[in-house]
């Protein structure tokens, strides 16, 4: 028996965490992870008592017909790395790596090719996470440094800044 990969192992806590997901566009699924212990884990779903877009059985942005990566206002959904990391103190995220799961709510099947979006990219940021590992299927998987995210600064565009 050849046992998993200590990636993969949380890869799968975030893909069953995703699980909980409320989007009927996609489920992400994240986990922190600090010196091998959770630190926390969060779904995308609408804030606390707010209806959820599973439950109203529309999704607003598929009404507009608004392309991913885009419009996040118009979305009820808190991001699954957001509410991974309102849930755990500063002082646990310092160093610690977050594990991102994606799966398409209407076929269950994993979703890759994707990672954090601006607005979630500040926030790992600020929370000090180190690294971001991005589950492309099963096996296989993308590792971002957050400090690439600092150092290339792709929310400045092509504005010249």
């Amino acid at each position: 028996m050849e046992r998993k990969s200590k990636i993969n192992y949380y890869l799968d806590i975030a893909q069953t965490v995703s699980s909980r997901g409320t989007c009927l566009r996609k489920n992400f699924g994240a986990i922190i992870v600090r010196n091998d212990v959770i630190v926390s884990t969060g779904y995308n779903g609408a804030p606390r008592g707010r209806q959820n877009c599973c439950d109203m059985g529309h999704c607003l942005r598929d009404q507009l017909k608004i392309p991913r990566g885009e419009r996040y206002e118009l979305c009820r959904s808190v991001h699954a790395e957001a509410n991974a990391i309102i849930a755990a103190p500063r002082e646990q995220m310092l160093g610690a790596d977050l594990y991102l799961c994606c799966v398409d709510p209407a076929s269950g099947e994993l979703v890759g090719g994707t990672t954090s979006c601006q607005m979630c990219k500040r926030l790992v940021i600020n929370a000090g996470i180190q690294r971001v590992i991005v589950r492309e299927n099963a096996q296989e998987f993308s590792i971002y440094n957050v400090e690439d995210w600092i150092t290339n600064d792709d929310s400045l565009g092509q504005m010249g800044y």
